[in-house]
């Protein structure tokens, strides 16, 4: 049978998902507890490969096995055995046809940024930080010259194994709840780093470095080299997979978080 899992992880205890000889991956913990239940080895695949330091409200991941289990041992019975900071939030059996990364229908990633002149401490692994007043409006003019299908070559990390740069971004929304800044994102896919790119960059036009304008020549001129360099992981989370209703996965619910959960998030609202 295959089984579907939602999970949420703090990507600063892990070196990303994916699996790594040293096993610090969120994948080798997750198949480290699994096998454990199934008593068996199993594999596992997700919907998005987080980096080290990103962090998942909404990580949904698939593996096979023969071991009958109930619903709960793949939830209560896998989180006894993974370690703090990684957790599975459900599980469905699903037909064997579901994928978890070919068959979302978009991912929304969330950065929350610390705009406020003193750097942060106690939530240093959890935002981004940037020290200048940011000008909202100048961003938002920006981003939505990235909405749409484009090529995203000057977004996309030079480890990046897409076999494309054309992506579709279906909405972007900048907010501030009190000292933060809250981006979010949604496309049908992502390339490697370029959540973080598209968020270096409007920063740069947020303190005013450039014009909005300066973001469309960007992306027309398709050269990484151009764009702003890459901000920093903490910040970033996966935030919410959708797939069509057929596979029988619980809604989609945007999570929050202490402090960020202030305002209306625009991803489960269709704003």
């Amino acid at each position: 049978m295959r089984i579907a899992l939602g999970m949420e992880y703090d990507g600063s205890r892990f070196c990303g998902w994916q699996t790594q000889p040293s096993g610090c991956g969120v994948q080798d913990a997750l198949e480290r507890a699994l096998r454990e239940i199934a008593g068996e080895r199993v594999g596992t695949t997700c919907a998005g490969r987080t980096d080290a330091g990103v962090h998942a409200l909404a990580q949904v991941a698939h593996f096979d096995t023969a071991a009958a289990r109930p619903e709960s041992a793949w939830v209560r019975g896998v989180n006894s055995l993974l370690p703090e900071g990684c957790a599975v939030i459900w599980s469905r059996e699903v037909a064997h046809e579901f994928h978890a990364r070919y068959a979302a229908v978009s991912r929304c990633y969330r950065y929350v940024l610390l705009n406020h002149p003193v750097r942060p401490a106690a939530e240093a692994a959890r935002v981004g930080w940037f020290h200048l007043p940011l000008d909202l409006g100048r961003m938002r003019s920006a981003a939505q010259l990235l909405v749409g299908e484009h090529d995203f070559s000057a977004f996309r990390s030079a480890e990046c194994q897409a076999r494309t740069p054309v992506r579709r971004i279906s909405r972007i929304g900048i907010e501030r709840r009190g000292e933060y800044v809250v981006f979010e994102l949604c496309a049908n896919a992502f390339l490697h780093h370029m959540v973080r790119n598209i968020v270096g960059c409007l920063i740069y036009v947020g303190k005013g470095r450039y014009p909005p304008e300066w973001l469309g020549e960007v992306l027309a001129g398709r050269d990484r080299n151009a764009a702003a360099p890459t901000f920093e992981a903490a910040g970033l989370y996966l935030a919410q997979v959708t797939y069509e209703p057929r596979w029988g996965l619980p809604s989609p619910q945007p999570r929050t978080f202490a402090g960020i959960g202030d305002g209306e998030s625009e991803i489960g609202n269709g704003k």
